[in-house]
Parts: C-alpha cells; sequence; structure tokens
C-alpha cells in the first residue's frame, strides 16, 4: 500500500499538490481547494506531532474498526465522509500559501521516516504505527487532490 514515507509516493504528491491552481474546481464535498488544502496540512501536523488533538469520544468506540477498513488495502477513501471539527476550515485561505505550506509538510513527514512520526494517539483513530500514520496521510491528501481533479 502507498505511504509517504516512500520518496517516490512523497514526490507524486508534491506534485500533484502543484497542480492544484485558482480555477480547480471540486467534484465533491463543500471546501474549496485552498481550504482542502489548509485541512491537510492540519492533518499532517498531526503526524509530525507539531498538534495534539484530544481523543475523541466516538473514536474511542468506532476508531479501531473505521481504521481497519480504511487502510486494509488500497481503496481510496469514500467521498464525504465526517470529519473532526478541529479540521474544519471555514475562512478564506490563498491556495498558494496552503499548497506550499502542505507540499513542505509531505516533504517533512517523509524525509523524517518513522522516526519522525508522531507517537500521539490520533483523534479519532486511537494508536497509531508510524507506518499506519504514512499510510493514512497517503490515502488522506490523494483523496482531496482526488476531489479537485489533481
Amino acid at each position: 500500500m502507498k505511504n509517504l514515507f516512500e520518496a517516490k509516493t512523497a514526490q507524486e504528491i508534491r506534485e500533484r499538490i502543484a497542480r492544484l491552481c485558482p480555477t480547480s474546481q471540486r467534484q465533491w464535498g463543500k471546501m474549496t481547494a485552498p481550504q482542502a488544502m489548509a485541512h491537510c496540512s492540519i492533518g499532517m501536523e498531526w503526524a509530525v506531532g507539531d498538534r495534539i488533538e484530544p481523543r475523541m469520544f466516538l473514536g474511542r468506540i468506532f476508531g479501531p474498526l473505521v481504521k481497519s477498513q480504511l487502510l486494509k488495502d488500497e481503496k481510496p477513501m469514500g467521498r464525504n465522509a465526517p470529519t473532526a471539527k478541529s479540521l474544519v476550515i471555514k475562512g478564506e485561505c490563498e491556495l498558494g500559501k496552503e499548497c506550499a505550506r502542505l507540499s513542505t509538510l509531505v516533504e517533512r513527514f517523509a524525509a523524517g521516516g518513522p522516526q519522525g512520526c508522531t507517537r500521539n494517539p490520533h483523534t479519532f483513530f486511537g494508536q497509531m504505527t508510524p507506518e499506519e500514520w504514512a499510510q493514512l496521510m497517503y490515502k488522506h491528501v490523494d483523496h482531496h487532490l482526488r476531489q479537485f481533479g489533481a
């Protein structure tokens, strides 16, 4: 399964981020492209340990089951999945700035490898190995790039 510890996969994601433009139209969901990139950056900040979110009650109940289904194969994330409130971006964002921020975080995560990955639990999924974080971050960013045709 693809993950962001693979240099080739991280480079592919960074190239896809660079292809987004102000005219990129969403194919589902409510976020704009700049909001989606900001949203993905917050998730990456969790993965590198820059942000720590408390565990969600529903995640304690359903998180392990959902995680096992999400990470069991190459199947992309489904459309319109619910998101943690802390990942909801409401304000206006600037696309270039958000793409640069996300690209830098992807590069940092990939370069840090398993040793640079957070040991903190995911807010919904709970305890995760570095490999699970790398798979989840790939699937999450891929999901939002596909949302905008990149």
